[in-house]
């Protein structure tokens, strides 16, 4: 899978372990930013990294901030990126299920590094199950369009 990732000044550390995990796994990414821990604005990396995704760039996203919130409220901004903010491994799998989120943002100050190693994992595996979701995802790309 090719993936988008991106962060804040806050989200620099978890970002660069989810980097090590995803060369691990056998997938391939491009680091949207940032590159260090000096202050940035989050709204920056979320949008390339949702615009990338939504362009069809890349398969998916992951976002990681002090919070996962401004990434993810961010990211949603971007007509098609659908961005789950996921704090255990059931909201990861059922973003993907139910959701067919394509962009994951992760609090660094929520999750530690191994639990959200666990996280990305079980985003990236898990699959979109169609049926009644899709018309439910219906839904939610007409407001898009509204």
């Amino acid at each position: 899978m090719h993936i988008a990732i991106g962060c804040d000044h806050r989200g620099f550390e978890l970002k660069e372990a989810i980097e090590e995990l995803l060369s691990d796994e056998g997938h391939s990414y491009e680091d949207l930013g940032c590159h260090d821990t000096a202050s940035v604005d989050y709204p920056d990396f979320a949008s390339a990294v949702a615009q990338g995704v939504a362009q069809g760039r890349f398969e998916h996203g992951i976002l990681v901030c002090s919070t996962g919130i401004g990434m993810s409220i961010t990211a949603n901004k971007v007509p098609g990126a659908y961005a789950a903010l996921c704090h255990d491994l059931l909201s990861a799998q059922r973003s993907r299920q139910h959701n067919n989120a394509n962009v994951l943002c992760l609090g660094a100050s929520i999750v530690g590094k191994e639990l959200a190693k666990e996280i990305v994992k079980m985003h990236l595996s898990a699959h979109f199950e169609g049926g009644r979701h899709a018309q439910r995802l219906e839904k939610v790309k007409a407001l898009e369009r509204a």
